[in-house]
Formats: C-alpha cells, structure tokens, sequence
C-alpha cells in the first residue's frame, strides 16, 4: 500500500508540469525585439524548427543592439522553471563581444506590454546562460539584474551580474537548467540538479536598463512575480524543453510545499 501510495504522489507530480513550449509553434508566446513594437519578430528571431524553439539570426545584416525576448503570456509567482538548451553556430555580425555564446531566461519580468518600444531589457532577474569557448572556464546560470536588486548572503548585492559555482559546458552540448523561484522570498539556480546561485527578496532596483517607463520602475519594490522570457542576445541558441511546475498552489502550506519540492528533486532519480 504504502508503495502505491508513492507512486500515486510521484505520478501526481509528473502530471502537474505545463509545458510552455508545445514542441510546435509559439502558441502562447509574444515577442519583443529592442526598436520594434510587440509581437514584431524581426528576422524571424524567434521560430521553430524541428521540434525546437530557436533562436536565429539568417535575416540580420547585423545585430546592431536589437535585443530580443520571447515572453510566456502568463505570469507566475511560484514556479519550478526547466530548460533544456544548447548553444549552436555562430554569434550574429555585429554581437557583442561579452555576447558569445550568451543568453538568458529572464525570470520575475515585467509586463511586455509596459515596455517602451526602445527598452533593450525587461525588469526582471536573469537566469544568464553562458556557453563555454572550448578553452577557459565559464559558469552558466548566473545571475544578472536590468532594474533589479537581490539580497545575497543576508545583505543587499546592488552590482549588475555574480558567477554562479557551476561547471563549465563546452561544445553545442545540451544543458538542463532550472530555476526555483518562491515569490518574493527566495530563488535558487539550479543547472543539471545542483544548486549553483541561491539569492532572496528579489526587488526593483539598480540600472542596466534603458529606455523603459519610469512609472515601472518602483525602486525598493519586492517582486511577487512576473513574467518568463527567453533572450535573444546575438548568439544562436535551442531550447528543446521549456516547462514549468506551479508551485503557488502549496505556498501557504509550508509542510505541503517542502514534500512536493522533495518530490520534484528526487522525480530524476531511479
């Protein structure tokens, strides 16, 4: 009995996640490209191809700073966030250098219906992602912050972007990826089951975004939630897997919300 009882718990998890990407289409999905109206997708940025959402930069003479993000059209709150993602071929003419291989979820985002037309970043926290050059060492799942502030070790960290202690991923590899992120409380990165960056009370703060409303921008604000997207940077990426547990269902039962979350770790184990 007990056995099945488990097996009932663990199916019920497994049940329970949303797949943001259908595997199909952008269903779901706006786009906001820097200089251009939402839901303009420049150069076809943003697409699918073979089953997978990518990134890609055919239709470009040059980047020229058009950065770029793709938004799930429902915000969440609490959430277990997953991506599976490679980085492939070549940054785009005219990238930055800081850019190669170089992307980002961003995470606790603002409405893309609030950004200006000229805004290069949403408010909001950035799971970055970063791909190795085959030579030197390059953590993945940092942390950035356009408009944003977090506390780190119990005090407030107001610098732009930290390391994470990951390891490094070389190559056109694939790379799971997760974010865990509880409100305005708590949010760890977490990259091929290790917690990598663990930070607390997520807030509006700091610069590193331009062109945005002043009225979004409520310095000291905690942030509850948001919305996911995913960055288009300059370099090609993939991502095979977006999907997302919602955890704001269990946040006020903290004994509920530790067994799913025990649940969810041990659901890659045999």
């Amino acid at each position: 009995m007990l056995f099945n009882s488990c097996a009932t718990q663990k199916n019920n998890v497994q049940s329970r996640w949303i797949d943001l990407f259908n595997g199909k289409d952008l269903t779901d999905w706006s786009v906001k490209i820097t200089g251009y109206p939402l839901n303009e997708n420049f150069g076809n940025t943003f697409r699918v191809d073979d089953g997978k959402l990518v990134v890609r930069y055919d239709q470009y003479n040059a980047f020229d700073e058009k950065f770029g993000h793709i938004f799930y059209n429902k915000p969440f709150s609490a959430y277990l966030l997953e991506l599976e993602y490679r980085f492939v071929g070549d940054q785009a003419k005219g990238g930055p250098g800081w850019a190669i291989r170089n992307s980002g979820a961003m995470l606790h985002g603002q409405d893309p219906k609030t950004m200006g037309v000229k805004q290069d970043f949403p408010i909001s926290l950035e799971m970055q992602l970063l791909g190795g050059d085959g030579q030197r060492e390059r953590h993945t799942a940092n942390l950035c912050t356009p408009g944003t502030n977090v506390f780190l070790n119990g005090k407030l960290f107001t610098p732009h972007c930290i390391e994470s202690k990951s390891k490094t991923y070389h190559g056109d590899q694939w790379v799971r990826a997760e974010a865990l992120v509880l409100g305005d409380s708590l949010v760890k990165h977490i990259v091929e089951g290790d917690t990598v960056l663990t930070y607390t009370k997520p807030q509006i703060g700091g610069g590193n975004v331009i062109n945005h409303d002043p009225a979004q921008k409520k310095d000291g604000q905690l942030i509850k939630g948001g919305y996911i997207s995913l960055q288009s940077e300059s370099h090609p990426i993939e991502f095979r897997r977006v999907a997302l547990f919602d955890l704001a269902p269990y946040m006020n039962d903290r004994k509920r919300l530790q067994a799913v979350l025990q649940q969810l770790q041990a659901r890659k184990n045999p």
